[in-house]
């Protein structure tokens, strides 16, 4: 799918999914259902704390998709239903209270869909890398077991009274009946 205006698919999702996360969304993740599904490409799945902020991450979205120049097709959200879905074209966006997704496990339900977020960012990275054996990975691979030079720092001073200039405490006196 192509969204009529705006940053490509991807992109958007990967927007939503830093807005989210900046905003202390839990357990935010991208799922490209492209494949999988007729009506979007991905599906950015975040969990809010609560009601209250559910409704932070559904105002904040609304102003990141609005600054990248897609549109909202729709939007649905009851008051204290647990759950917000955006329709932002190729992206949908679900957000949850902890128990309402568990309750519908969308990650079940697309349980066949590509998880596309950090760990695939470090895998391209880490195939971006040079190949073993070439003079920019042994470059690299001597920068990396560089020793750490051995500079000892000062330890702190201890703040409070000395152990001597402390007062003592008065002696107990008991009481006689």
């Amino acid at each position: 799918m192509t969204s009529p205006s705006g940053p490509a698919p991807l992109a958007l999702a990967q927007l939503c999914q830093r807005a989210l996360e900046e905003k202390k969304a839990g357990d935010v993740r991208v799922l490209d259902v492209a494949a999988l599904s007729s009506i979007t490409d991905y599906l950015v799945i975040a969990t809010a704390t609560s009601d209250p902020h559910l409704r932070a991450l559904r105002v904040e979205l609304e102003k990141v998709i609005d600054a990248s120049r897609s549109p909202i097709v729709g939007m649905e959200t009851a008051l204290e239903s647990g759950w917000t879905v955006i329709d932002a074209f190729d992206v949908m966006i679900h957000l949850f209270t902890a128990s309402q997704r568990e309750l519908y496990g969308l990650e079940r339900l697309w349980k066949d869909a590509v998880e596309v977020g950090p760990a695939q960012a470090a895998k391209a990275a880490r195939a971006a890398r040079p190949a073993k054996g070439s003079k920019s990975a042994k470059k690299s691979a001597k920068v990396a077991k560089a020793p750490q030079s051995a500079v000892k720092r000062p330890r702190a001073a201890k703040s409070g009274p000395a152990k001597s200039a402390r007062a003592k405490p008065a002696p107990r006196t008991s009481r006689s009946a």
